[in-house]
């Protein structure tokens, strides 16, 4: 009977505790965001204002070439994920700490 419990057990408390960390990670990242997407905005003033002007086929290009490496990482470490379901509980409770 505990060798049926033990993996099952690991892979909750795997998933939970990397949940948490993924969690508190992610609400770092989204103040982040807010911080920089501040600044997207007051550049589109800018650009609105046509105090700068944009090269957006250079723009896109840049974008491209950064997320293509980001999402070949993304892509396979999502796909290995265990115990789900914790590793969701994990993250509401890691983004809800302060």
């Amino acid at each position: 009977m505990t060798d049926i419990f033990t993996p099952i057990m690991m892979q909750l408390g795997l998933g939970g505790i990397g949940g948490f960390f993924v969690g508190y990670l992610l609400k770092k990242v989204v103040k982040f965001a807010l911080i920089i997407g501040v600044f997207v905005f007051i550049a589109a003033y800018f650009v609105y204002e046509s105090s700068i002007k944009i090269d957006y086929t250079q723009l896109v290009s840049q974008v491209e070439e950064l997320a293509t490496p980001v999402l070949n990482f993304i892509y396979p470490v999502v796909s290995q994920i265990p115990a789900l379901g914790s590793l969701v509980v994990g993250v509401v409770l890691g983004f809800t700490k302060s």
